[in-house]
């Protein structure tokens, strides 16, 4: 039987970074409209999620990240700190000024979405006090998850960026 559970605020940095990202095997899908230099916890201390994207990378884990503008020059300089972003065959980056989708999803088993993204204040990596509100779904529905990859495997390949009509803005155009 599958299982879907909502996620409010500082419960999504829990159930999505530092659960659904970290049981990652295989694939790890992230779209999100915003990307920061978002830090999460490991062990005992903070750490670059950048890292951690590294660190699945060189566990053969798939990634795609999809994101709609770029990202500030502290994310840039932590992104150039980790080789494996830009050298290896599973990483694909994506920018689309359109996309304001936030979801991960992992190995095609478990998938979030909701309305944070993928910054401090949206996952709830910051201080109560600073950080979003923040709603969404952590689902193991199998056809709901299906759904969704096939959206953003058509996405991924260019099917919506021929028919765009905002590539005049698109800096990096898929098709």
């Amino acid at each position: 039987m599958s299982q879907t559970r909502l996620v409010l605020n500082e419960a999504t940095y829990q159930l999505v970074l530092k659960e659904l990202v970290m049981e990652a095997r295989r694939l790890l899908w992230i779209v999100t409209a915003d990307i920061k230099d978002l830090y999460i916890e490991d062990g005992k201390e903070f750490v670059p999620f950048l890292k951690v994207l590294a660190d699945k990378l060189r566990e053969g884990v798939e990634i795609r990240l999809v994101h709609a503008k770029e990202p500030g020059p502290r994310f840039r300089e932590d992104f150039d700190r980790f080789p494996e972003l830009v050298e290896a065959e599973g990483f694909e980056r994506i920018l689309c000024p359109r996309m304001h989708m936030k979801c991960v999803i992992a190995d095609g088993r478990k998938a979030y979405v909701g309305s944070a993204n993928l910054t401090g204040a949206g996952m709830g990596a910051k201080s109560p006090h600073r950080r979003n509100f923040e709603a969404g779904v952590v689902t193991e529905d199998r056809e709901t998850i299906g759904e969704l990859m096939t959206f953003l495997d058509a996405f991924y390949l260019g099917d919506h960026c021929v028919k765009c009509q905002r590539r005049e803005v698109c800096p990096d155009p898929i098709a």
